[in-house]
């Protein structure tokens, strides 16, 4: 082990009474140091170090919100405490956690219908559970709802002076796709916005349950992970989730996903407004059109792998914001279910 290794092996020793037998590093964290664990008997958990200015008031609430979920027998792996019953530990001066390693993997393939209809379903009813969670003070950000298209088309000229900054090797492919996200930004945000139910449902949510945090097995979710815990918008997350970029830029049968998915949402959390349902790729092609995250990577110190897989999903982003505006009208009919 190096240092850093041997580090965390004390603190599992002191803080949570964990004997580790091996600890690795898993260099994929943007915002937390990542180390997977197996212990003398075997057993296996992933291990995170927060910086230690984070918000501990808003990561405690993600960890308490997971084991929220978990008693509510949804697939989310559990917490384990330190030995003073803390789901958040402090050693070194620095917030610690540790969660059992669930079965399964991160899908990096487009999802099929039978995986998103489990999607929905997992999603449904962790919405219906989190009805009854106390609101978190976190709010997730609204700009799909309420940002201005001006600071947009201005965030269009930043990404760009940064990709010359980088000397971005992408520079003309990415200079044709903020052209077509300028327009896309004046022509149609406007009525995008304008069909939208005025008061949409807000309550407790994950807020990050996107195909990264989601691991599956065989097109079964297995392990929902990494707990954001924000107010915020159910029709977001249900249409963020349903409009993957993955599955809209590959698949054949992208549209068939995401009737799938909130077909199965509904039929789990029955009380949530048709009309909100319905809206829930508009949502998602909003979210998406103010949106720059992955346009240029040198800023997230990543990884190569991980910096691919960025680059990657900016573009598959681009393929699905085409394929959202060319079949919303034909998509919104079919979620809203027989008339």
């Amino acid at each position: 082990m190096n240092w850093e290794d041997e580090m965390t092996a004390e603190v599992l020793a002191d803080r949570y009474g964990i004997e580790a037998e091996s600890v690795e590093q898993v260099p994929m964290g943007t915002d937390t140091v990542n180390w997977r664990v197996v212990t003398s008997s075997g057993q296996r958990f992933y291990v995170k170090e927060y910086p230690a200015t984070d918000d501990l008031e808003a990561v405690r609430t993600a960890w308490d919100m997971s084991e929220f979920c978990r008693a509510a027998r949804l697939p989310v792996p559990r917490v384990w405490p330190d030995l003073d019953g803390n789901l958040l530990s402090m050693a070194d001066g620095s917030p610690w956690a540790v969660v059992e390693e669930a079965p399964g993997k991160v899908a990096t393939s487009a999802m099929t219908v039978a995986l998103a209809e489990h999607t929905g379903m997992v999603l449904g009813r962790m919405h219906r559970v989190l009805a009854a969670y106390p609101l978190p003070r976190r709010r997730q950000q609204v700009r799909w709802r309420t940002g201005s298209v001006d600071d947009a088309l201005a965030k269009c000229d930043t990404v760009l002076d940064t990709a010359h900054l980088q000397q971005a090797d992408n520079l003309d492919q990415l200079r044709d796709q903020i052209a077509q996200r300028r327009e896309d930004l004046h022509t149609q945000v406007g009525q995008l916005r304008a069909h939208l139910p005025g008061d949409l449902v807000e309550q407790a949510l994950h807020a990050d349950f996107s195909r990264t945090n989601l691991l599956v097995q065989a097109d079964v979710v297995t392990g929902v992970i990494d707990f954001r815990a924000a107010r915020a918008v159910p029709a977001w997350e249900l249409g963020r989730a349903a409009c993957d970029p993955r599955t809209l830029a590959n698949s054949d049968q992208w549209a068939d996903c995401v009737l799938a998915m909130a077909a199965a949402y509904r039929s789990e959390n029955p009380t949530m407004p048709v009309a909100e349902i319905r809206h829930c790729a508009r949502i998602a092609l909003l979210y998406m059109l103010f949106s720059f995250y992955g346009a240029t990577i040198l800023e997230y110190d990543l990884p190569d792998e991980a910096e691919a897989d960025l680059r990657r999903y900016w573009s598959e982003r681009q393929t699905s914001i085409r394929r959202l505006i060319e079949g919303l009208a034909d998509l919104e009919d079919a979620l809203a279910g027989p008339s």
